[in-house]
């Protein structure tokens, strides 16, 4: 195996990171995800890894400044010697993608050309005609089109990226997917010849990337990989750099005996809502919600409610034997329009946002200092803000990338003061009603896992 990072991938949000870093741990390499790209200039295990992924956490920030975060991670992966970038996009298109392939653009050879393969078939996102389909439907008619902050209202994926970059936009189209590798490598060079730095390139199944990948491969190009975590994958494995993609699941369970699974949820999507309900229909499963409003407010009523919160825990722990605890601040009541609540307050937009997660992370981290890191079979974490606060009150430098339950709901190992808790985080958009079931039974088993 590679002993050097050569790969390294930016992502604009800590969930797609593990997404990507997943399909990649998963096929032997050793991946890990920071938070940031000075957490990952200063680790002291780089050499050990075959695999980089940086958190630009940039996809709801306005574009100049996703631009400069995006800058400075490549900068980053660049002084680590790393050979093959990728840009890491969310499966659903959020964020100013086109201008973060700019900035990557921007800091590499010019001859560089972005292949843009937005597919992810494990979960049901393919692109036909340049059009962006979630599970048979368009995107702009699924949840996503109306999501507060970062909302998708083109579902032409050329189109979209003309909106957002500054370079010309080429495609490729599954007529010449469907034709073979001769023919995609002849539909790449007409649409490089006709002026294109980003080529965005239909696929419907995991051969399709595969072949897409060879045939960059063949042309010997200069590429940036930009996709939600395929594309990169088939790329490091037509390389050399990967195996064959295999489970990682221990063998043993953990004693569920005085144990329990904690979970933040952080997104309040419908999707979210139901998994929770049929959580939440066994009893062994303890449901704690939280005021978001005291904790918008911040200041002593914020700290007032994590204390509550936090009491409430200690009472179940000590009363109930739970299995799972689950902590939610939208899952309850009427859903708050989080930009009326900015605005209502004088803050800068997101800052509502930005509290709640924060509580949440504060108060996982006070449940598991006062009840101790062994009586937490691991954390499970839906929102990729919600993830990033948690990790950042439990002082985690990065995490260790190990397999999923299902694609885009991750397995991961916290390295730093908890080290070894296992952690599983999840898009909000994600699984079906029983996932939450799967993935605490799957903590249990990960908090047997040796090594830690």
């Amino acid at each position: 195996m590679i002993n050097i990072p050569h790969i390294g991938v930016i992502a604009d949000d800590l969930t797609g990171a593990t997404t990507t870093g997943v399909l990649l741990a998963r096929s032997g390499a050793k991946t890990a995800v920071f938070f940031n790209e000075e957490a990952a200039k200063t680790n002291s295990n780089l050499s050990s890894l075959d695999a980089i992924l940086i958190s630009s956490n940039s996809r709801a920030l306005p574009q100049d400044e996703a631009y400069e975060k995006v800058s400075e991670a490549i900068k980053a992966l660049q002084s680590m010697n790393v050979s093959f970038f990728s840009k890491r996009i969310d499966t659903t298109m959020r964020g100013g993608i086109g201008v973060e392939i700019d900035a990557m653009l921007d800091y590499m050879d010019e001859e560089t050309v972005a292949i843009v393969v937005p597919a992810m078939p494990q979960s049901k996102r393919i692109l036909v005609g340049g059009y962006s389909i979630i599970d048979s439907v368009a995107l702009v008619d699924t949840p996503v089109a109306q999501d507060v902050r970062t909302p998708v209202l083109e579902n032409y994926i050329p189109k979209l990226l003309d909106g957002q970059s500054r370079r010309k936009i080429g495609s490729v189209t599954l007529e010449n997917i469907l034709s073979g590798k001769t023919e995609i490598k002849k539909a790449l060079k007409m649409a490089r010849h006709s002026g294109a730095d980003i080529i965005v390139v239909d696929a419907v199944t995991l051969d399709h990337i595969e072949l897409i990948a060879k045939a960059c491969l063949e042309l010997k190009w200069n590429i940036l990989a930009v996709d939600p975590g395929p594309f990169t994958s088939k790329l490091a494995f037509c390389r050399k750099l990967i195996h064959e993609e295999k489970d990682n699941i221990p063998v043993e369970t953990a004693d569920e005996s005085g144990k329990f699974v904690l979970i933040a949820a952080g997104s309040a999507s419908p999707v979210t809502k139901r998994q929770m309900e049929v959580l939440c229909q066994d009893n062994r499963h303890k449901r704690v919600s939280i005021d978001p409003i005291a904790l918008i407010d911040g200041g002593n009523i914020a700290l007032k409610e994590v204390d509550i919160t936090l009491e409430h825990v200690k009472s179940i722990f000590k009363n109930e034997n739970p299995r799972a605890i689950l902590l939610e601040t939208a899952l309850h009541g009427e859903l708050l329009d989080l930009d009326f609540e900015d605005k209502k307050r004088g803050y800068a937009s997101g800052m509502s946002a930005n509290r709640i997660n924060a509580g949440l992370g504060n108060i996982v981290a006070r449940i598991i200092e006062a009840l101790g890191r062994d009586k937490i079979a691991g954390i499970y974490t839906t929102g990729g803000d919600t993830m990033v606060n948690v990790c950042y009150q439990l002082e985690v430098e990065c995490i260790e990338v190990i397999d999923y339950v299902i694609p885009q709901t991750d397995v991961c190992r916290m390295l730093g003061k908890y080290q070894g808790l296992p952690i599983i985080g999840k898009g909000g958009l994600t699984g079906n009603e029983s996932i939450v079931l799967d993935i605490v039974d799957r903590l249990f088993k990960e908090a047997s896992r040796k090594n830690k």
